[in-house]
């Protein structure tokens, strides 16, 4: 008898421990933890499925009924690249790489969740992005890709991709371009033609050097010639005299052995008689 008894004294107890093991595993799903940057998205199996009429889940522990489920989602700043293969005006292939800062609609994740689903970058920002660089990218050459219009073309990209994403619950912040890839052949000529640009500028501006430098030269002689003209006019036969005199009288101040013959050149000016 006491065999027997001790042989059923454990199935009594397996109810019990059953209990306290579904306990601990519903305990386990009752509460989730949300990250840093991170929200959730709450689904209620039994009842309203995605909830979209109240806010995203914030982050720390959070209590959930055991049957619901959340979602959780990045909701900081993000970057995705894109390699793409486009084509320019007159047709020519284009590598472009590039790159776009986002983040999901924190106020509207939960419709995020019900109509685009976690994979929202796969199936809506990265074909818009292709859709907006075929497009600008077709309205330019391969010598604008290349050199003067890459900055408005990043520009146009983002406009035209913000404008298909912006009622997609998606917040773009921007749209980088990381490189321009042309076909070797084009980019040779195009590297050629540049090369003779900025020589034939060079040559210009040096041809407008050499000429300003002429002019300048042809003023200051015009007015060292003026000048002259004015002095000339202006030294009568009396000035120079007097100008002659005090030279004179200066140079006699001088100790070096000389005679001065006062009136005895042809112009009447004093004539010096050195000791040389």
């Amino acid at each position: 008898m006491s065999n027997n008894k001790q042989l059923e004294f454990p199935k009594a107890i397996i109810p019990i421990v059953f209990l306290v093991i579904l306990g601990l595993i519903l305990f386990s799903k009752s509460f989730v933890t949300i990250g840093s940057g991170e929200a959730g998205v709450l689904y209620k199996t039994l009842g309203g499925g995605v909830v979209t009429d109240e806010p995203p889940m914030g982050e720390g522990f959070q209590f959930v009924a055991p049957w619901n489920k959340v979602y959780i989602y990045e909701v900081r700043q993000q970057e995705a690249f894109e390699k793409m293969d486009v084509l320019s005006s007159n047709g020519l292939d284009i590598k472009l790489d590039a790159s776009a800062w986002f983040q999901p609609d924190y106020a509207n994740l939960g419709k995020l969740h019900q109509e685009k689903s976690e994979m929202y970058k796969e199936r809506i920002l990265l074909p818009a992005i292709r859709s907006a660089a075929r497009s600008v990218v077709g309205r330019y050459t391969p010598e604008q890709l290349y050199s003067s219009k890459r900055d408005v073309i990043q520009i146009e990209i983002f406009e035209e991709t913000k404008k298909i994403v912006e009622d997609q619950y998606i917040q773009l912040n921007e749209i980088l371009i990381r490189d321009v890839t042309l076909p070797e052949t084009i980019k040779e000529a195009i590297e050629r033609k540049l090369k003779q640009e900025q020589e034939s500028l060079e040559y210009e501006f040096r041809l407008v050097t050499a000429d300003k430098e002429a002019q300048k030269q042809i003023i200051e002689a015009r007015g060292k010639a003026d000048a002259n003209k004015i002095l000339s006019a202006s030294l009568t036969d009396k000035i120079l005299q007097d100008k002659g005199i005090e030279a004179t009288l200066e140079l006699a101040k001088s100790p070096n052995s000389k005679v001065i013959v006062v009136g005895s050149s042809k112009d009447g000016l004093p004539l010096i008689l050195g000791n040389n």
